[in-house]
């Protein structure tokens, strides 16, 4: 079992369980086609968001392997949901883990999907001692290849129409870090992030 202490806190950010009342937010953003060209799911309904809010979106531990811990991420000034962030639980005997990410249109730009992602890449390996953290995207999709690469990822695979996705064949990037990759990177760049650490 997985259990981590949530919220995390960020210098922005605040990465939490999704609630109910992130509907209306999530379902602004999860509707819109172009936010899930690369997503493995269709624009949701309304109601499709809330049943997902009101289940698997609303664990706190991961139990089993293959389970994703969901958080929603709320920008710490304003208090808007800016996007939400997966890590899935992918093995137990290797301690591998993945990562995921969907951020609102209106939050481009600003570098809070690596922000997020930072953070959930050290909840991984330094509160759930994960050893490898990977990260799938389709080929085609730049904007989440450059948040990997300002994470530190490594590029390790392209697999060639691998996918059969959205009515088309895809191409799959593996972007993979590994626990010590992790320590040596955050020691050199000083990065910061209060795990468990709450609201300011």
């Amino acid at each position: 079992m997985l259990r981590p202490e949530l919220p995390i806190a960020t210098e922005r950010l605040i990465l939490r369980t999704a609630t109910a009342a992130d509907l209306d937010e999530m379902y602004a953003y999860k509707s819109r086609p172009e936010v899930c060209r690369y997503l493995p799911y269709e624009p949701m309904s309304r109601d499709q968001v809330a049943e997902r809010l009101a289940g698997p979106w609303a664990r706190t531990e991961l139990t089993e392997v293959n389970q994703g811990l969901n958080l929603s991420v709320e920008d710490k000034a304003s208090g808007r949901l800016l996007g939400d962030v997966v890590l899935f639980w992918r093995d137990a005997e290797s301690r591998s883990g993945e990562i995921g990410y969907v951020f609102s249109p209106s939050a481009a730009g600003h570098g809070y999907a690596t922000e997020a992602a930072r953070a959930l890449l050290r909840l991984g390996f330094e509160q759930l001692s994960l050893h490898r953290i990977t990260a799938r995207i389709d080929a085609r999709n730049a904007a989440s290849a450059r948040v990997l690469g300002r994470l530190g990822m490594r590029r390790e695979a392209l697999h060639l129409e691998d996918l059969w996705f959205k009515n088309e064949w895809s191409d799959t990037v593996v972007y993979a870090m590994l626990e010590h990759e992790w320590r040596s990177r955050t020691t050199a760049l000083g990065d910061s992030v209060n795990l468990g650490a709450g609201r300011p």
